[in-house]
């Protein structure tokens, strides 16, 4: 992890990191009466395609944006954890470092933080935490599907090991703090936290699992990104949206196994099922059509499957707030996984290869990855595909919802030379004809490039 004084090449963007902590650091004096040790940056991410599939074992390929959660940091001896925000809807919170618990049914912003906090802490096996007093500020919206929630825990886990004086690799950082993000309840895969912490200015990434690698990957010239915000919030973790695909995709690779004759009680993701077999994805989606019907299966049907009991099901296999669902949609969500794990690989062949007609076969795949997104994976909602719709329109050669979904955001990719006129167009069509979406319109609607990852910085 980059460990930096405050940038001070002049650049427009290195100065505003520099009034932001500036601005942070007045407000922490005015906040607690001391000046702040050290600060800790992590960035939000924007991912480009493959949607729902990291947690399945799959490659995707995000960036990082310029949009953060920063934090101020003093360290004392109180062994208490004073946390303050300078958004004044997330209350002050305070808690002994000895006695960490996070409320899995009220997901507050504070205990994004903890989780942080609990998994280094439990990662380097302290016996203790020293005190802090921390005050956070973020530029990323959130319940956008920008990863704000995932920055939050990405930087409380910095926090957590500068103030204890410990040093880790970025991804050992990474790993521990897409495990830790369980804590509240979000059974993710770990791509949100991976490109915290690895993101490299000016390119995206291949991040892969299983080692967890990433690879660089030069965007094409010609076109740039832009993410518009449906201005529709969706908390995955205040509803049982996100681990409800996750469980349909784990019952899909158990009953997938063992219609192939695996021992099928140890395997949990769809990605790994494919080793197993040792098949391409186009043949595990011919392996999906044929073992699958579309319509929904109740646990009955499940259980008679994998010859198991209702019992067994919701302790073995269903996530604590899953145990309600009595229908799981098996084949679509397969078929989303294994399509949208192929187009991850496509994009960055594209990009590699740099085509003629790499930009429009880059919009192409995305187009297709909202589509599937929208029918088959069922994360979308009627105004991001209203959103998705008018930023084709307005000259997007793709644009597909990214995030968890349900809300949030949509990325475009857009000529450049259309890029006025585009954000002209979807400002007029989405924003302005509805009064909060037009209050909103000026952090909504923002032309992205892919920034650095997460650094702490000193003033020493």
């Amino acid at each position: 992890v980059h460990r930096q004084r405050p940038p001070s090449r002049c650049s427009v963007y290195i100065q505003w990191v520099r009034n932001e902590l500036q601005k942070l650091k007045e407000a922490f004096i005015g906040k607690y009466e001391e000046s702040p040790l050290f600060y800790a940056c992590a960035p939000g991410r924007v991912n480009l395609i493959g949607e729902h599939i990291d947690y399945c074992g799959y490659a995707v390929l995000p960036m990082a944006i310029e949009q953060n959660i920063l934090a101020a940091v003093s360290v004392n001896n109180s062994q208490t954890i004073q946390l303050a925000n300078t958004n004044p809807k997330y209350k002050d919170f305070s808690v002994s470092a000895s006695e960490l618990t996070i409320d899995r049914e009220n997901p507050q912003w504070h205990y994004y933080f903890l989780c942080g906090v609990k998994g280094v802490q439990d990662q380097l096996s302290l016996s203790s935490l020293p005190g802090i007093r921390c005050l956070v500020d973020g530029t990323i919206p959130a319940s956008s599907g920008l990863s704000s929630s995932s920055a939050l825990v990405c930087c409380a886990g910095l926090v957590t090991m500068e103030s204890n004086q410990k040093a880790i690799s970025k991804i050992l950082l990474a790993e521990t703090c897409a495990k830790c993000e369980r804590y509240i309840g979000t059974e993710g895969g770990g791509m949100d936290q991976s490109i915290s912490f690895l993101a490299e200015e000016g390119t995206a990434k291949l991040i892969e699992f299983n080692p967890l690698r990433a690879t660089d990957v030069k965007l094409p010239d010609g076109a740039v990104f832009v993410i518009a915000n449906s201005c529709v919030e969706m908390n995955k973790a205040a509803s049982s949206h996100f681990n409800i695909r996750v469980v349909e995709c784990r019952i899909a690779t158990k009953i997938l196994a063992k219609t192939r004759g695996l021992e099928w009680s140890g395997l949990q993701k769809l990605g790994v099922l494919q080793i197993e077999l040792g098949l391409s994805l186009d043949k595990m989606l011919d392996v999906v059509e044929k073992v699958f019907h579309p319509e929904p299966y109740s646990r009955e049907e499940i259980c008679k499957l994998l010859e198991i009991t209702t019992e067994q099901l919701c302790n073995n296999i269903l996530s604590a707030n899953t145990q309600h669902v009595t229908h799981f949609k098996l084949y679509q969500r397969a078929r989303h996984v294994y399509s949208e794990a192929a187009r991850v690989l496509q994009f960055k062949a594209v990009c590699d290869s740099s085509p003629d007609g790499a930009v429009l076969q880059l919009g192409n795949l995305m187009n297709q990855s909202h589509a599937s997104c929208r029918d088959l994976y069922e994360c979308s909602c009627l105004e991001l595909d209203q959103l998705v719709d008018i930023c084709l329109q307005a000259g997007a050669v793709g644009s597909r919802l990214t995030g968890a979904g349900w809300g949030g955001c949509t990325v475009s990719m857009v000529p450049i030379e259309r890029i006025d006129s585009f954000l002209r167009t979807v400002k007029e069509k989405y924003y302005m004809p509805d009064a909060r979406r037009a209050a909103l319109v000026k952090h909504s609607l923002f032309v992205t490039r892919p920034g650095g990852g997460a650094a702490i910085f000193t003033e020493e």
